[in-house]
């Protein structure tokens, strides 16, 4: 119950920290352009590489800890960077066609699957 507890904390903490960054970053640059969302979805995938080696290569960051973190507060900031993090380690193992499909499918669906919400979302 600890975990769930703790990781529910997290997810909160990742949704107010998403919401101040990109609300300030929206106030600075406008928002003729998505930059808050940039912002928080760039800063995500340098602190999912830094978290996740500090922790499983380092050995800073413990495994309990590690998942709270990347799972409750980086789930909640961003999911970007768990897709940029599971491509990366595709590149790295060389596994091209599987970056290619994921890189692609998740964009190409996912702005599809966009669409289509809003579109069903006008009509209901």
């Amino acid at each position: 119950m600890q975990k769930i507890l703790s990781l529910c904390l997290a997810g909160a903490l990742g949704t107010l920290a998403r919401y101040w960054l990109s609300g300030a970053v929206y106030g600075l640059l406008g928002r003729d352009f998505p930059w808050g969302t940039s912002a928080v979805n760039i800063l995500g995938c340098f602190l999912f590489g830094l978290i996740w080696v500090l922790s499983e290569e380092r050995g800073i960051l413990p495994p309990q800890y590690r998942i709270i973190v990347l799972v409750g507060f980086m789930g909640a900031f961003t999911t970007f960077s768990t897709f940029i993090f599971e491509s990366a380690e595709l590149a790295r193992t060389s596994e091209w066609l599987r970056l290619g499909l994921n890189m692609l499918g998740q964009n190409i669906v996912g702005f599809a699957a966009c669409a289509l919400g809003m579109g069903v979302g006008r009509i209901v």
